[in-house]
């Protein structure tokens, strides 16, 4: 990997919690950080933010609950930038409050948590594929969880059996089948792909609408998050699920070249690559 002061940095989510952390410490060690958000106050903020601070920071707005958004985002970046050394997926929602746990569409009429957690982030991450091949050697961190439940293939959207957070643990283990399945056929290009569990129940909004209690800080999985994206001690690790600092086993079926083949020929036709 480049120094980190030479490197473009695209972080998902990072107005708030973890990717906002990463956005703030990344950028105050020289990185050029491009920030993302789903509102533009927000995303200026934290730009305003990390240049107060001394770093440098673009923002750019997308909702990824609209796959129409993120094909927009994917062409800015490239537009603005000549290439990405590091891209964080970390966009994501969990399952909601209990008054507002019912099963959620987008306009795309696709499950709201599968579409934001997993799908906008493997579309988005195809498309800037040519940037991270032009930021070689660069990495790809997926931010997933260590709640992870099996892909149920008959019922992907969940229509016929509905539970927050059975919707949200399985967007999180599609990252995990896309992490493989992306790093098996970058093989040698100088891309690495890993996914990531940062932390279990950080302090975060998220975490706190849901659970209504915290059992560690953004600061422990801002320490999981960096050693991910930019160790030395990884260099040429790829297709890995990481438990914080420690390589791990992800659900089974991460491991099935099926299940993986099966997800990834109904990604693409849901974001129609």
């Amino acid at each position: 990997m480049k120094p980190i002061q030479d490197q473009i940095v695209l972080i998902t989510g990072s107005t708030d919690g973890l990717g906002k952390a990463a956005a703030m410490k990344l950028a105050s060690r020289g990185a050029v950080v491009l920030v993302h958000g789903r509102d533009r106050k927000r995303v200026d903020e934290t730009v305003r933010e990390v240049r107060r601070a001394g770093g440098q920071a673009r923002g750019y707005v997308a909702d990824f609950s609209e796959l129409a958004q993120v094909r927009r985002l994917a062409g800015e970046v490239a537009r603005e930038n000549g290439r990405l050394d590091l891209l964080v997926n970390n966009a994501g929602i969990g399952g909601g409050s209990p008054s507002n746990a019912g099963r959620q569409t987008t306009p795309d009429g696709l499950e709201l948590r599968f579409a934001v957690n997993y799908l906008s982030g493997f579309l988005l991450t195809r498309l800037v594929l040519p940037l991270l091949r032009a930021g070689a050697p660069s990495r790809v961190v997926n931010v997933s969880s260590v709640g992870q439940r099996a892909i149920d293939f008959d019922d992907v959207m969940l229509e016929r059996a509905y539970e927050p957070m059975r919707a949200y643990r399985q967007s999180k283990l599609a990252q995990i089948l896309f992490t493989i399945d992306l790093a098996e056929e970058l093989g040698s290009e100088g891309i690495t792909v890993n996914a990531l569990h940062p932390a279990s129940l950080m302090n975060t909004k998220m975490v706190m609408e849901w659970f209504g209690r915290a059992s560690s800080t953004v600061e422990e999985g801002l320490d999981a998050l960096l050693y991910v994206a930019e160790s030395p001690e990884i260099d040429g690790v790829s297709g890995a699920y990481f438990d914080q600092k420690w390589r791990s086993r992800a659900d089974a079926q991460a491991y099935d070249p099926a299940a993986r083949a099966r997800l990834k020929a109904l990604s693409e036709r849901l974001v129609g690559l």
